[in-house]
Formats: C-alpha cells, structure tokens, sequence
C-alpha cells in the first residue's frame, strides 16, 4: 500500500541535521554510490515502475550509511544521449522537492539523508519513486516513459558504481579537446540556487560544471529542449581578459542572474572576480601563501590538507555563491584543461595534492612537473612542503632559479624580513607589492605567522 509524502518546491534547500536524521544513503563515508540516467528504447521502459534491488527504505535500520544506487531509464521520441546527465542532475532538484528527503551533489558523490520524520510514516522508496517521475513528466515533459530502480544490495551497488564510471568516463571524453575560443556560447546553470542563492555555473568547453556532472555539449542539449529551464545559452561576448578569462557577455549575465551580486567574473582565476561555487563542487583549489602556491583536493581525501583543513572545513568557506579569493570550488574535469587556473600560472602554482588524485590525472599534468608536486605521502606540513618544493626546484617556490635575488627565501622568510625592516610595521600596499601576492593572501600569511608564535 502506498504512502502518502508530500512534495513541493517549498522543500527545496531543507536541511536534514544529523540528529534528525534516520539514514544515510550514499555519503562521504560509504565507498560505492552512483546516480544514472539511461535513454532506452521504447519497449525496454515500463511507464511509472519503480522497483527496489535490496532492502526497502522503512526495512532499512536506523542510523545507518547505506551503499546506494538510484538507475533511471527512460525515453521519448525526442531524446538524445546528450540530454542523460541533463535528466541526471535534475534528480538532485526533485528528490530535494521531497519533504524529509535532503539530496547532495552528484554521479559517485550522491549523499543523500532521510529524515527520522519521515521513515516514521514507514514509507518505501516506490513512494519516492512515483513522486519522482510525476515531477520529471511535469518539468521535461519531451520524457514519454520513464522508470526508476533504486539499489540498497551492497554486491549490486558495488556492480553498479563500476559500470557508472565507465558511463561518466565516455561522456567526460566527448567534450575533451574543444576549445573556449571555438564557440560563440557558453551556458549557464543555477540549479543550485536554492542552496546558493548567489550562485551562476558557467559551463565552457573547457571548464566543466563544478559539480562536474555537465559538460557545455551537454549544456547545449538541455537548454534547446528546455529554452525557459534552469541551463541556458550564455553569449560570450568580448574577450575582456584572455588568461583570467574574462567576457563581457558572461559578466552581464552573471550580475543578471546573481541577484545583481557578482558584477565580473573570473573563470579560469582563483583571485580577483573568481568564479562562484555552490556546495556540489567535486574539488577545491586553495592557495598556500607559505609557499606561493595552491593546493588542490578532492571530496574523497578524508584527513587534513598540507594546510591543516579537511576538505569539509574548506568547503564551508569555499562555497554559498560568495566570490572568495584564494578558495575555489571546480569540477575535475577542468584538470584536464589547458584554462585550468590559467589566470594564476596553472599547474606551475600546484605544489600539493592527494596521491589518489594525482595518480588518477597524472596524465593532464606536465611531464617536468609530476615529480614536482608533493602529496600527503611526501610531506606532513607547511616546513616539510616547502624543503620538498626546493628540493625539487618546483616553478611555483620564490627563490627557484639563479636569476632571482632571493633564492632559498619562502614567502613567510620575506614576509619576516620585511617586517623587520619596518620596525614591526606593516603597510599592507607596500607589502603586498614587495612580496608580489593580493592583500587577502597577506591577511592569510600574517594568520599563519600569528599561529606559529612568529608574529604578536
């Protein structure tokens, strides 16, 4: 017997604390979880079935992190196989729309919380389910049949992520190769609005979705079958400034769609007008002022960063649609990219990053710099970073290279002299050109030096 939930888009944005919550779903701690649309063929879809491989939702025990998979097949005369990941992302609004249901990021990230409230009412995931397809019918009504399986069997989850990999990885290669300066459009997206009220994606060839679940071919198919939906074309514009990647069209439209809150944009910089991030950003990039360098982590390294901050803690100050220099929020796909932190000096700035992740994108990273760049199992700080960096005469170190003057000098050694030179005075103007970085990396080394016992 079906149970009645209700649904509307005055769920949107809830939050489900942990004390309040019956189980978890996906998640940070569970190692195999995935989202997946497929387009099937006509006869292959059974219209509104929802079907459950494992344990149902009110079978399920109280605070626990379950493995999970959500499979979505669907068709209609005129779908394509770009519109996939376009339908798949949506699954993040809609579940939203779910009163006692908390959806969070995407693909192999899906982390999802249901609330004590509404397991209470013994509710099954084909109630979920059912609401589900009655909302995508209303929204993307070009979807004709659609049906939903929803996997809590550990061995077939498992079974499922591997194949979703294998999906994510075949569209992750389409788009890998165009170049920003091919096309006249961009898109944008603010699916993520409700959680970021001040937030607008902009989706390039060259710099995929944060959340890294959209591609700009994928972005092109979504906003010609849904022209009034929440991705759409974005006109480029004048090339305002080519490394920080800055376009007139792109500003208007993000100072349009922000709330008139971002009036430039910076897409491929981390500092100055950096693009905005959300909360369903697969990585971060982070500057390390100690070294004049940046960081990068992903959502899988689960302990502290070269910088003594879980990914968990940066994301706090990395997200929200605020522009925050010196933190930014980015897909992984964009490590592929030659825009990637073009507007900082790319990969020459990054000098730290989880071994997982750099093996995994050894191949976007320059042959002469791979050797270059530490991970946790290099160094355990910001001192042992900085011997590493030196040692391996890494681009991004102040000091490397016979030409310049203050060879073996890291940034936190000039700052200390400079200090010293002034009597204990700090002229931020002064010192931020003498030292060549912005005022928010100064406020952030005099922090470290605070910390350290170096500075009163």
């Amino acid at each position: 017997m079906s149970k009645k939930i209700d649904v509307g888009v005055v769920y949107e944005g809830e939050r489900i604390r942990g004390p309040e919550t019956f189980v978890e779903l996906g998640g940070p701690k569970v190692d195999y979880k995935a989202e997946l649309v497929q387009i099937r063929g006509e006869k292959e879809v059974k219209d509104g079935i929802v079907k459950v491989n494992g344990p149902d939702l009110f079978e399920l025990a109280e605070g626990g992190k379950r493995p999970f998979g959500i499979l979505i097949e669907v068709w209609g005369q005129d779908l394509e196989k770009d519109l996939e990941p376009v339908i798949e992302r949506r699954n993040h609004d809609f579940m939203n729309y779910v009163h006692g249901v908390m959806h969070l990021n995407q693909r192999y990230d899906i982390w999802i919380r249901v609330s004590k409230e509404l397991a209470k009412e013994k509710v099954s995931f084909k109630d979920v389910g059912r609401a589900l397809i009655g909302l995508f019918k209303i929204e993307m009504p070009f979807i004709e049949k659609m049906q939903f399986t929803f996997i809590t069997d550990e061995a077939e989850v498992k079974r499922f992520h591997e194949n979703a990999l294998k999906v994510y990885g075949e569209r992750d290669a389409r788009v890998r190769g165009m170049k920003d300066s091919e096309v006249d459009d961009f898109y944008g997206c603010i699916l993520c609005q409700s959680f970021a009220p001040n937030h607008v994606c902009i989706i390039s060839p060259e710099r995929p979705s944060l959340c890294g679940a959209l591609s700009w071919i994928d972005c092109r198919a979504a906003a010609k079958v849904e022209p009034d939906g929440p991705i759409f074309e974005v006109k480029k514009g004048e090339v305002l400034d080519e490394e920080n990647g800055e376009f007139e069209g792109v500003n208007e439209e993000v100072f349009d769609r922000s709330n008139s809150k971002n009036e430039r944009f910076f897409m491929y910089s981390m500092e100055g007008f950096p693009h905005t991030s959300c909360g369903c950003f697969e990585a971060i990039a982070f500057c390390i002022p100690e070294v004049d360098g940046v960081g990068i982590v992903d959502r899988n390294f689960k302990t502290e960063t070269i910088n003594g901050l879980k990914f968990s803690t940066m994301a706090g100050q990395t997200g929200a649609g605020e522009q925050t220099e010196g933190f930014l929020g980015f897909g992984l796909q964009w490590l592929y990219s030659e825009k990637f932190l073009s507007g900082d000096g790319g990969w020459e700035k990054v000098v730290w990053m989880p071994k997982k992740l750099k093996d995994r994108f050894s191949k976007s990273i320059p042959e002469d710099l791979v050797e270059k760049i530490a991970t946790e199992e290099d160094v355990s700080d910001i001192n042992g970073l900085a011997s590493f960096l030196e040692e391996k005469k890494h681009p991004a170190v102040s000091g490397v290279g016979a030409d310049k003057p203050d060879s073996g000098l890291n940034l936190k050694d000039k700052l200390v002299g400079y200090i010293e030179e002034k009597d204990g005075e700090i002229y931020p103007d002064e010192a931020c050109e003498r030292l060549g970085i912005t005022e928010d990396e100064l406020m952030k080394l005099i922090d470290v030096l605070r910390d350290g016992g170096l500075l009163e």
